[in-house]
């Protein structure tokens, strides 16, 4: 299980749409569910797709059969799931806080609602117990142990709005979890089972006096199970243990792995600029900052296919036989840059480029800052001959337009 992901023999520029357009392979997301549907039926568990990370629904049927149900953070993509995903599914939500009029209508289409805090519990405890539907009641807490060096990434410093901690469960007395069916907590983002294990010894140190009174309780996200080297088997270990000693029902929802190495963005090379004082610059009909946000955000360098990223020490020669190039983007902000790579040919205007791994955080983040053009969803299945492309979506002016007023 969890084999190196090595992309197939495929031309995913050859879509016949013009660039810029995002293309889901759904034969590599069937190979991520298979891996998922392993883990849950081995560890006994319920896996949910975060749709913080990924909500390009016209792919979801891939998803759905092999899914406990979907994770949402609003009430929009709480809707996304409860339409797109069957009735048998269950759709998650939690927020750092819930207004009252979109409690009446999370409601309606809530299986589990995950509170930030005990005051939001009680303020809307009468909306849900009044509602006419059964929905399971849960509670985040905050451990404050997180691995996650990016303080921008990490749901547990000292300033986090992010769950209740062990302190302000105490303090509110015996009767403070009337009502609540289970916990939640989130500490983790594209880690592996060593750091979960390690996570949830603290987690267990500080609230398992609680447990009794629980019947589930949620890992959270930030599981990077279908990455090469995850290890699988540790985290069904970990799984198994604690259902046999807590006797309760364990979910996870993280949302980047179920669409790892699914996705590409591709683009064309519109110019290309010789700089005589440093390295040639090619201009892509993409952009980092509106199209693949978390390129500046995270940040990181994607993969190209058929390229290599250039090593960080600008001193190092070129490598034989390479031709190297800052792969630039076209909107006025200076940093909109995706990076530096070397290629087996130069570049030429009209060339498609096809950046990597770009299924998550991507379509669900993008922007038409500049008014650039967002870019299409195409999905493919290179499975099958001829790749069975199907344009999902395609964007135009009046998408801009409507964004405003």
């Amino acid at each position: 299980m969890n084999p190196i992901f090595p992309y197939p023999p495929f031309d995913y520029s050859s879509a016949p749409y013009p660039t810029p357009y995002y293309l889901v392979d759904r034969a590599l997301i069937r190979r991520n569910m298979h891996i998922l549907k392993e883990v849950q039926e081995r560890a006994n568990c319920r896996i949910l797709l975060a749709l913080k990370a990924f909500s390009t629904w016209g792919v979801f049927d891939e998803m759905e059969p092999y899914l406990a149900g979907v994770a949402a953070s609003s009430l929009n993509e709480a809707r996304l799931g409860f339409e797109h995903f069957s009735r048998e599914k269950e759709v998650h939500v939690y927020s750092p806080a819930y207004s009252e009029d979109e409690m009446h209508e999370l409601c309606k289409v809530a299986n589990h609602v995950v509170f930030n805090s005990l005051q939001q519990w009680q303020k809307f405890r009468p909306i849900i117990e009044r509602c006419g539907r059964k929905i399971q009641v849960g509670l985040r807490i905050n451990p404050e142990y997180s691995e996650v060096a990016l303080e921008i990434y990490n749901p547990c410093t000292t300033r986090s709005r992010f769950g209740v901690r062990l302190e302000n469960l105490l303090d509110a007395g015996d009767n403070a979890l009337d009502g609540i069916d289970g916990f939640h907590f989130h500490t983790m983002c594209q880690q592996g089972a060593d750091v979960l294990q390690r996570t949830l010894e603290v987690v267990c140190e500080r609230f398992e006096r609680f447990f009794p009174r629980i019947k589930w309780i949620n890992f959270g996200g930030g599981h990077h199970i279908t990455r090469a080297g995850y290890n699988v088997e540790h985290l069904i270990q970990i799984v198994r243990q604690f259902r046999e000693k807590y006797g309760l029902e364990v979910i996870l929802e993280p949302g980047e792995t179920h669409v790892l190495h699914t996705g590409f963005l591709v683009s064309t090379v519109l110019d290309v600029i010789e700089n005589p004082n440093g390295i040639d610059v090619a201009i892509i009909d993409a952009s980092a900052s509106a199209h693949m946000p978390d390129v500046l955000e995270m940040p990181y360098t994607p993969e190209i296919l058929g390229a290599r990223r250039a090593i960080e020490d600008t001193e190092a020669p070129l490598e034989e036989g390479r031709f190297k190039y800052i792969v630039g983007c076209k909107t006025c902000l200076s940093g909109d840059v995706v990076g530096e790579y070397q290629f087996a040919r130069p570049l030429a205007i009209g060339d498609r480029l096809c950046l990597e791994d770009m299924s998550q955080y991507t379509m669900v983040k993008n922007t038409t800052f500049n008014g650039v053009q967002l870019p299409s969803i195409v999905s493919c299945d290179s499975d099958v001959d001829g790749g069975s492309f199907r344009l999902l979506r395609h964007f135009d002016y009046d998408d801009f337009r409507s964004r405003l007023s």
